[in-house]
């Protein structure tokens, strides 16, 4: 292999290639970047096995080929190299790298054993605008769980359906959903992504860019094109939990509330839930909603925002929730105000934004004894 290109593009792919290699993989080769040199450009990979990256650059090509090198190795010498054209010559399995006023020999390994990465969409791709597919995973990813006993919850549920597609996530004490209105597939589809391969496509995106989806029926496998790079995850196996039947068809109390003075009261009453298992009160009364939460060690304290409280209730409902996950919710909602629909202490809070009449957000309830 013997190619040119210029170390401002090879040095922007490699910083996202490697963030799919890893040293510490029980395949040595997967530690590598995977670089095959054809038809004026350069082709560089990785993966972790469930997701990988193919970026094409330009480059005169002089001779075709391909090897394996380390990541670490390769994008922190390309990185300090001075901006312009650099020469890549491999020889068997050792890549000689050239510039103006610096030359260097790596060892590599052979690129036969590295995985085969999808260098391109799969059949019938659709586009999607990118600030609302990131927008939408901004919304709704947060949700999804940590815990790997259930692999199925640490992803996000795209649920295809004539004329758009449903993201849901739960981690089975709260649940998000976001609705979008889109052109998708002509028959219904639905199939679970791994959280971690949303949240890299999140970091690829350039501003200007549309989002290419496509599957690859036979591999198991979602592509998404940016540009000149192409990720591609696998799809979570399982069942995804029926959460239709979750969501109250309705509830008895609506609250609404603004949501810069909501966020301000659950983080003044987080100083004391840190130490009383996250553990916060919302007690509706006629001067509004009071915020409540307290611990031994540090103490107690309270809050009262207004709030337009509407529906068949007494005053002094009160329900209790984890402060972590009403302010992971805030954080998610884009506008200005918040309602919340309550039914009673052990019923989940519906959690909605009125100028998103697309997204929705339970949290269910803490217990509290006595």
């Amino acid at each position: 292999m013997k190619l040119e290109t210029l170390q401002e593009n090879f040095s922007r792919a490699l910083s996202v290639a490697s963030r799919f290699a890893s040293a510490k993989a029980q395949l040595p080769v997967l530690g590598n970047i995977y670089l095959s040199a054809n038809t004026n450009k350069l082709l560089i990979c990785s993966t972790n096995l469930e997701v990988s990256v193919a970026i094409a650059i330009g480059a005169k090509v002089v001779t075709g080929g391909e090897i394996t090198i380390p990541s670490r190795v390769i994008s922190e010498l390309i990185t300090n190299l001075t901006p312009g054209p650099i020469t890549l010559t491999s020889e068997k399995e050792v890549l000689e790298i050239s510039s103006s006023n610096f030359s260097s020999s790596i060892s590599g390994m052979n690129a036969a054993d590295f995985p085969k990465v999808p260098e391109s969409l799969g059949k019938n791709p659709f586009s999607i605008p990118k600030d609302v597919l990131l927008q939408a995973l901004s919304q709704v990813s947060f949700a999804a769980s940590v815990d790997e006993t259930r692999p199925v919850l640490t992803g996000v549920l795209f649920l295809f359906k004539k004329g758009g597609v449903t993201l849901v996530a739960t981690d089975g004490f709260r649940l998000s959903q976001k609705k979008l209105a889109l052109k998708t597939f002509e028959k219904e589809k639905n199939m679970i992504l791994p959280k971690g391969a949303l949240l890299e496509l999140s970091r690829l995106t350039n501003e200007d860019e549309d989002i290419s989806f496509s599957v690859r029926e036979e591999d198991n496998q979602v592509v998404f094109g940016v540009g000149d790079m192409v990720l591609t995850t696998r799809v979570l196996d399982g069942e995804f939990p029926d959460f239709e039947k979750i969501i109250p068809k309705e509830t008895r109390v609506r609250v609404s509330v603004d949501k810069e003075d909501f966020l301000r009261g659950v983080k003044l009453a987080s100083v004391f839930a840190r130490d009383s298992a996250n553990i916060v009160r919302l007690s509706l009364k006629k001067d509004g909603v009071f915020i409540q939460a307290e611990s031994q060690m540090a103490g107690r304290g309270e809050s009262v925002i207004e709030a337009k409280i509407e529906g068949s209730t007494t005053n002094g409902f009160e329900i209790t929730f984890n402060y972590r996950f009403l302010e992971e919710f805030l954080h998610a909602v884009p506008g200005e105000d918040v309602v919340i629909g309550l039914s009673s202490e052990n019923s989940p809070g519906v959690f909605t934004d009125p100028s998103d009449p697309n997204f929705l957000h339970l949290i269910m309830p803490v217990r509290v004894q006595g």
